[in-house]
């Protein structure tokens, strides 16, 4: 299992064990430590993984950092860990205050879920208030996976974070901006647009007609953006998909071969999928073509239908199974009607899901 596998399997683990931690020992345990462990870092060995390490303060002795990753005898990451319900606060951490008493380049204030990285960017030796890096494990970014790796045991490289440290900071405080300003557009990023397409001046009743239409047209943007992208991914599925199809039907018998997979059958498993996946694994989710219709199927079970595509008609219909097991049938204008029947589709996985616990409690 490789880096990317190990993170996202943790993060799918978290919600499970989380009301079994009551506290900040148990997050340790149960959160903090795998995630060093997947790091690459031994937690067993003091001279990798130092619990309690001491970072005295002038008079101020014996103050202790939760761990501290080590290498050739001197800390470069050091951890403090709170109770995955506490926020996040470097004022109110050791983290912060004893900072600047190691060689340490980089700190970690984690609540076993949010996870923010600091180093001093803005004066040397002394900890940045605010974090060059953060993420939630609950919900990582592939990009973010990216960037994470790089504090791997076998990848860790010292200089290289600390010189993208300044560029990812100030990514994230323009993504931050950027968020705020496409919620609710500011005045001064409203005239910005209204001097590049409109001729008059900027008088106070332009400027609050210009509000509306900026903000519709950046949520507008977006949406495009990520339809493009949703069209662009079920597509490349789609082909996949496709060309497993083909590969079947070719060790079909026969009888079978005059079964025809059309476009929009493929269409339309794939918008089921991308509804689907958000749940369960996507190889667990399996397409059967018959000459009636097509079927989709969880872990490849006939006794386990999801749905059925009846796309041979004039008419196109959507079947969905009940508790029982019977199917009802609902008309579709358009393939992208689909996505109206969310939740009846992901309530079938969690039936399904929640028969198999009840078979095999262990």
């Amino acid at each position: 299992m490789d880096f990317k596998d190990q993170i996202k399997q943790l993060g799918d683990r978290v919600a499970k064990m989380l009301p079994q931690i009551q506290t900040e020992e148990a997050t340790k345990t149960s959160l903090t430590l795998p995630f060093i462990q997947i790091l690459g870092y031994d937690i067993f060995n003091p001279a990798e993984v130092n619990p309690e390490f001491v970072a005295d303060l002038g008079i101020k002795k014996g103050e202790k950092v939760d761990y501290a990753i080590m290498k050739n005898g001197e800390p470069i990451l050091l951890i403090e860990c709170k109770h995955y319900q506490e926020k996040l606060d470097p004022h109110n951490s050791q983290l912060f205050r004893y900072f600047h008493t190691t060689k340490a380049k980089f700190g970690l204030l984690t609540n076993g879920l949010h996870y923010r990285f600091y180093t001093d960017l803005v004066e040397a030796n002394k900890m940045d208030e605010k974090p060059f890096f953060e993420f939630m494990l609950t919900d990582i970014k592939e990009a973010e996976v990216d960037e994470l790796k790089k504090f791997h045991k076998s990848y860790f490289d010292l200089e290289s974070i600390f010189t993208t440290a300044s560029e990812l900071k100030y990514s994230n405080e323009i993504k931050i901006v950027l968020t705020s300003e496409f919620k609710e557009p500011s005045e001064d990023f409203v005239r910005f647009f209204i001097s590049k397409v409109y001729d008059g001046k900027a008088m106070p009743k332009v400027v609050s007609q210009f509000t509306g239409i900026v903000k519709k047209s950046v949520n507008q943007l977006i949406s495009d953006m990520i339809n493009d992208r949703l069209k662009s991914a079920l597509a490349k599925e789609a082909e996949s998909e496709k060309a497993r199809v083909t590969e079947e039907a070719a060790a079909r018998p026969e009888e079978d071969k005059a079964i025809e997979t059309t476009a929009q059958e493929m269409e339309g498993f794939m918008i089921v999928k991308s509804i689907i996946r958000k749940k369960i694994d996507a190889n667990r989710i399996v397409a059967r073509d018959t000459k009636t219709y097509y079927g989709i199927l969880l872990d490849d079970n006939n006794r386990k239908p999801l749905c059925r595509l009846w796309f041979n008609g004039t008419k196109k219909y959507l079947g969905l199974f009940d508790e029982t097991k019977n199917e009802t049938r609902h008309e579709l204008q358009k393939l992208d009607d689909i996505f109206n029947y969310t939740e009846q589709l992901l309530k079938s996985v969690d039936l399904y899901e929640k028969e198999e616990k009840v078979a095999n409690p262990i």
